[in-house]
């Protein structure tokens, strides 16, 4: 019985990871409102190596629409707002020497479609990874029932609850793009 436990939870955790690695993705995807995880997915050259703007600058969110960048070292402003503009995410940071102010752009309704699409893309793609793991888990049961370690009732009892485990998994892919385009709609 502890095995059909094990094979569950390590269905679980490889869910969390799939929804961990979905929430990961929709942070780098830019709404209207201006969130300090929008830039962790760029690096700056600093010091000969690239590192993300988090740990050499602080970022904080003042106002609803804008981003300010306070680069802890002075002398890295500029690389800071050079790796800024260079990024796919079209931001365009103005500087005052030492502190950089980065408006958010207003979304277009085109903009915003292609990114509900990109939204959708990213969930299905979870949904993929949570069917794997599900096929990975029906696996392993089958093949404890193969080998003689449990029953056909408590096979079935087992695959039961793992359907359980993936329609919630679902739900939660579900719901987590759902509020993801919620934002992105919202003007």
């Amino acid at each position: 019985m502890t095995m059909i436990a094990d094979t569950i939870a390590e269905l679980d955790k490889d869910i969390a990871k799939a929804h961990e690695a979905l929430k990961r993705e929709l942070g780098k995807i830019r709404t209207g409102r201006a969130h300090p995880s929008l830039l962790d997915s760029i690096r700056v050259d600093v010091y000969g190596s690239m590192m993300p703007i988090s740990q050499i600058a602080t970022v904080s969110v003042p106002e609803a629409r804008m981003l300010t960048v306070k680069a802890w070292d002075k002398s890295q402003v500029k690389a800071i707002e050079r790796a800024i503009v260079t990024s796919p995410l079209g931001l365009n940071p103005q500087s005052d020497g030492e502190l950089l102010r980065i408006p958010m752009p207003p979304l277009t309704e085109e903009r915003r479609k292609d990114l509900t699409k990109l939204v959708k893309k990213h969930g299905e793609e979870t949904k993929v990874a949570v069917r794997k793991a599900r096929h990975d888990a029906k696996d392993m049961l089958t093949s404890l029932k193969t080998d003689g370690e449990i029953s056909e009732d408590e096979l079935d009892r087992a695959v039961k609850k793992l359907e359980e485990v993936i329609q919630k998994a679902n739900a939660d892919v579900d719901a987590i793009i759902a509020r993801k385009e919620k934002d992105l709609l919202e003007v």
